[in-house]
């Protein structure tokens, strides 16, 4: 064998490397929005519904960060509305009569439960949920 060379055999973990070196190479190839939805359905909960499963009238418990948290006191109750995202899609969570929810922000991981209603414009909403904040 010459002097600095390896030797030609088998190298061991070969596949496993390029498997590692695709998968590096895809993450940062893809957008940001499609790494974080990635990373919100390897966190979420086996017992939660993904939201682009979701059905109107029906229980469901769905798993996800909060995009937006906004107060509505426009002339009527107020309302706090949250926007869930699970990396499947959106629904949105309102807790009527209430002007402020601690630990809700944006960026919170929560799971909530409720039943799932269909606005006129075709968005998915729960009102009132339970919800439990997730570290």
């Amino acid at each position: 064998m010459a002097r600095g060379r390896r030797d030609a055999g088998p190298r061991r973990g070969g596949r496993f490397r390029s498997w590692l070196r695709l998968r590096a190479l895809r993450r940062l190839a893809l957008p940001p929005q499609e790494l974080l939805a990635e990373e919100i359905r390897r966190e979420s909960d086996r017992d939660t519904t993904p939201v682009d499963r979701l059905r109107a009238r029906e229980l469901a418990a769905v798993a996800g960060r909060l995009k937006t948290v906004v107060l509505r006191a426009d002339g009527r109750s107020p309302s706090v509305e949250a926007e869930l995202f699970d990396g499947t899609g959106q629904v949105a969570l309102v807790w009527m009569g209430r002007r402020r929810i601690v630990g809700l922000e944006a960026g919170t991981r929560l799971v909530a439960r409720g039943r799932v209603a269909r606005l006129g414009d075709g968005r998915l909403v729960i009102y009132n949920p339970t919800y439990e904040l997730r570290p």
